[in-house]
């Protein structure tokens, strides 16, 4: 995979922000700011913008203009989590093109930074929860060979059972966390945004290889 994909990737994450802007309102309505869909929406649509007027050259060039974007436009706490998430994942890409090790290895980064800028943990209820199985099933499909496709498309899979678990944790990290035991019940907004974003970078892939 090359810059085609890391393009197509991010037009994927704008095109989802927007499609599932309510969704994820309501979601965050329910236990956080109500702001998480609107504000992904804004961001993704700023970061297609940028990108179209930058003629990014390679996937590192892409990644770091989609966290300084993010960050700059996401309001709350996702705009730094995520910002940091594709930083981390930019670092982590070693050359002009990407195979399935180093898909997995993005996968890996972007959730390295996450925990370390939100200093969350897996079962708190956050997005954690979503990218800590991604990159799980990524490494594993990775060792067994698997290529960048396979390797995003088990990553996004994981990603969506994650953020369906977070519906019976109670929230312990976050604004949601105010809510103790009445955050039982439903979905983590982060966690769902991001099945829909690693769900992105699978659909790039498959449409990339295919092409």
């Amino acid at each position: 995979m090359n810059t085609e994909w890391a393009l197509a990737w991010m037009k994927g994450c704008a095109e989802q922000a927007h499609e599932h802007r309510e969704e994820l309102i309501e979601l965050d309505r329910v236990i956080g700011d109500s702001d998480h869909g609107e504000n992904v929406d804004r961001g993704f649509r700023a970061v297609v913008e940028k990108l179209e007027a930058d003629a990014s050259e390679s996937i590192v060039d892409v990644l770091k203009l989609t966290a300084k974007t993010l960050m700059s436009t996401v309001g709350g706490a996702s705009g730094p989590l995520l910002g940091t998430a594709f930083l981390r994942a930019a670092k982590s890409v070693g050359g002009e093109a990407l195979d399935g090790a180093g898909a997995a290895a993005l996968i890996e980064a972007a959730l390295e930074g996450i925990t370390t800028r939100g200093k969350a943990a897996e079962g708190e209820k956050t997005m954690v929860d979503a990218w800590a199985p991604a990159a799980r099933a990524a490494r594993e499909q990775a060792d067994a060979g698997a290529g960048v496709a396979d390797v995003l498309r088990a990553a996004a899979d994981a990603a969506a059972e994650g953020a369906e678990a977070t519906i019976p944790l109670v929230a312990t990290k976050g604004r949601a966390s105010y809510l103790g035991e009445r955050s039982v019940g439903h979905k983590d907004p982060g966690a769902a945004s991001t099945a829909l974003f690693i769900a992105a970078a699978a659909d790039a892939a498959s449409a990339v290889k295919e092409g």
